[in-house]
C-alpha cells in the first residue's frame, strides 16, 4: 500500500483515537467481530499491514461454537469445509484499546459471504436486518441501554462460590446498598479506570450508580441509534473487564453470579422517531400516548415469549427471574412500575419510551436489541392492542416468563413471525447452539447434588 494511502485513512480516524494516540507510534490494529455470545473474535496485525480497503477473512465455523467452545453439528451442506467469510471494517467504530501496552486500535467489522451478501447469522447483521424493516416504514428506533454487572473477588476455582470484592476499606462489599455513593467510592479505582478507558475510546457514560447487590454497579448509556449503542455495549463490556483486571478484581456479566444477591440486567429503553418530522411517534400532538405507543407494547407482549432465549441466553439466566430479586417474571406493562417486564418510565411526551426489563446483561447486545425491536415492529404493523395496564405489584401474574432455557427454546423453535424478521437461517443456528449448550449443562453434576444427594438418598 502506498504511504499516502496509509496516511489518508489514519487522518480520517475518529477524534477520540487521534487524541489518544497523541503523536505516539501506532503499533497494532485489531479487526474484531461480535460472536454469538457477544464476545470479541478476530485477528490482530501490525498497523502498517492494515488498510480499510484490504480484504480479511475468518472461518465461518466460529459461529458454530457453544459458549464452552464445542462445535455443533447442523444440517448444513459442507459445514466442515470451514469456508472463509469476508471482514469489512466499519471505520466509524474505530477506537483505542487503551489497556494495551502499545498504541492499539480496534475496529468492528461487518461480515459478508464470498459473494458479497451480508452473513445472515452474524449478530450485527441480524440487528441491521431488523433496523431495515423500520427504515422502510420511515421510522428510526432510539434506544438507551442500562448495564448492570458485578465486581467480584478473583475466582480462579470454578468449584468455589463467587464472592464480593474487597474495597478500599479492606472489607468485602455489602449488598442492599442501592444508590449508595459510599459503595461506589469503595471501588473508586475501578470506576476511575472505566471512565479513563471510556474517554480514550470516545464512549459516553450517562450515570454510574451502585445497584442492590454486593459489588453490583450500573452504568447507563446515552440514548441513540440502536446499532451505535449495541457497538458501545460491545466495547464497554470488554473495557469494564479490562479495568477490573487492572485493579485486581473480576467484572462479571453473568446474569446471576451469586445465590443470594440480585441478578444483573440490561434494561433497554426504546422509542421511535418519524424520520421526516423528527417527532417521537409514541406521543400525539397533544402529548397523549399514541396508537403506535400502545401497539409497540402490544407487539412486545404478543411476541416476546418467542425470543426469550435471545434475552436470557444461558441456563444461569433464569436464576435471575426470582420474585423479590428486582427482576420481573412477567410480560405485563405499567407506568413507573418495576415489577412489570415492560415499564413506562416517567417522562414528558417528547421522551415517551418503553423499557424492556426482561433482558439480562449476559445477552448479546445486538441480538437482544434486535429481538426486542422485532417484537415491537410486529405490534406496529399488525396493530396489536396491549393487555390492560397492570395495577400495583405484579409478579407471577399474566404472561409469566419461562422457568428455564428448555422451556424458552420451545417458544423460539415454534413457527412464529419473529423468525421472519430476525432471519430463518439465524434462528435455526441459534436454537441449535442453545440446545447443545443445554445438553452440555445437563451432563454436569453440581456441588448442591454432591452435598445433598451423595449420602442422603
Amino acid at each position: 500500500m502506498a504511504p499516502d494511502s496509509q496516511l489518508n485513512w489514519q487522518d480520517a480516524l475518529p477524534d477520540a483515537f487521534r487524541t489518544y494516540r497523541d503523536g505516539r507510534r501506532f503499533e497494532e490494529v485489531e479487526c474484531i467481530i461480535p460472536d454469538i455470545a457477544g464476545m470479541s473474535r478476530g485477528k490482530a496485525m501490525p498497523a502498517f499491514k492494515f488498510s480499510p480497503e484490504d480484504t480479511f477473512f475468518l472461518p465461518i465455523s466460529l459461529f458454530y461454537q457453544t459458549i464452552t467452545g464445542e462445535y455443533v453439528d447442523m444440517d448444513i451442506e459442507n459445514q466442515w469445509m470451514e469456508s472463509d467469510i469476508v471482514l469489512r471494517p466499519d471505520m466509524a467504530t474505530a477506537c483505542a484499546a487503551p489497556w494495551a501496552e502499545d498504541v492499539t486500535m480496534q475496529v468492528i467489522n461487518d461480515l459478508e459471504t464470498r459473494e458479497g451478501e451480508p452473513l445472515g447469522v452474524a449478530p450485527r447483521n441480524v440487528l441491521k436486518r431488523v433496523l431495515a424493516f423500520y427504515r422502510n416504514k420511515g421510522w428510526q428506533p432510539i434506544v438507551a441501554p442500562e448495564l448492570e454487572f458485578y465486581l467480584t473477588k478473583p475466582n480462579i476455582d470454578p468449584n468455589e462460590p463467587i464472592e464480593p470484592p474487597v474495597g478500599r476499606t479492606g472489607r468485602k462489599g455489602a449488598g442492599r446498598q442501592a444508590y449508595s455513593m459510599v459503595a461506589v467510592d469503595e471501588y473508586g479505582p475501578v470506576i476511575d479506570t472505566i471512565y479513563d478507558y471510556a474517554e480514550a475510546q470516545g464512549l459516553s457514560i450517562d450515570t454510574v450508580i451502585q445497584e442492590g447487590g454486593a459489588g453490583q454497579i450500573e452504568i447507563n448509556l446515552l440514548h441513540g441509534d440502536p446499532l451505535m449503542l449495541a457497538d458501545q455495549v460491545f466495547y464497554f463490556k470488554r473495557a469494564i473487564r479490562e479495568a477490573a483486571l487492572k485493579n485486581g478484581t473480576f467484572a462479571t456479566f453473568m446474569a446471576k453470579p451469586m445465590r443470594d444477591e440480585p441478578g444483573s440486567a440490561m434494561h433497554i429503553h426504546q422509542s421511535l422517531i418519524d424520520t421526516k418530522s423528527g417527532k417521537n411517534i409514541f406521543s400525539n400532538a397533544d402529548g397523549s400516548p399514541s396508537d403506535a405507543f400502545h401497539r409497540f407494547i402490544g407487539g412486545s407482549q404478543a411476541h416476546m415469549m418467542s425470543v426469550v432465549p435471545l434475552l436470557a441466553p444461558y441456563v444461569n439466566s433464569y436464576r435471575r427471574f426470582t420474585a423479590g430479586m428486582s427482576a420481573p417474571v412477567n410480560l405485563e406493562w405499567a407506568a413507573d412500575n418495576r415489577t412489570t417486564g415492560i415499564r413506562i418510565p416517567n417522562s414528558g411526551p417528547e421522551a415517551r419510551r418503553v423499557e424492556n426489563r426482561v433482558i439480562g446483561i449476559d445477552a448479546n447486545p445486538y441480538l437482544a436489541i434486535a429481538a426486542s425491536l422485532a417484537c415491537g415492529y410486529l405490534g406496529l404493523v399488525n396493530k396489536t392492542a396491549p393487555r390492560p395496564a397492570a395495577e400495583g405489584e405484579v409478579y407471577d401474574e399474566g404472561a409469566v416468563l419461562p422457568r428455564n432455557l428448555a422451556e424458552a427454546l420451545d417458544g423460539l423453535e415454534e413457527e412464529n413471525p419473529v423468525r421472519d424478521i430476525l432471519g430463518e437461517e439465524f434462528c435455526l443456528l441459534y436454537a441449535a447452539i442453545k440446545n447443545a449448550e443445554l445438553e452440555e449443562f445437563q451432563r454436569e453434576i453440581s456441588p448442591w447434588e454432591r452435598e445433598h444427594l451423595l449420602l442422603n438418598v
